[in-house]
């Protein structure tokens, strides 16, 4: 199924109860491909998705510095923080 699926339920639910996504901190860990000259348009979508500024998003990329499969290029693996406001 289609992630965003997902991620558009969960900004559903935050503001079902009234909340608010305060920033959302993306870091994807890989060696390749390179992120960089794409984080920009995956700020935008993940903005688009939750309905959010894209200033509240932030995509970033580091490397396992060749450990693991991360780092033999099997996969790619990611971290994700929300700072989510409910009164």
């Amino acid at each position: 199924m289609d992630s965003a699926r997902f991620l558009i339920h969960a900004g559903e639910r935050i503001r079902q109860r009234g909340g608010m996504l305060i920033n959302a901190d993306v870091t994807l860990i890989c060696e390749r491909p390179k992120i960089g000259p794409h984080a920009q348009a995956m700020r935008e979508r993940l903005a688009s998705l939750l309905q959010v500024d894209v200033d509240r998003i932030s995509v970033k990329a580091t490397t396992s510095e060749r450990l693991g499969f991360t780092g033999r290029e099997e996969g790619i693996a990611a971290t994700a923080v929300a700072t989510v406001l409910v009164p």
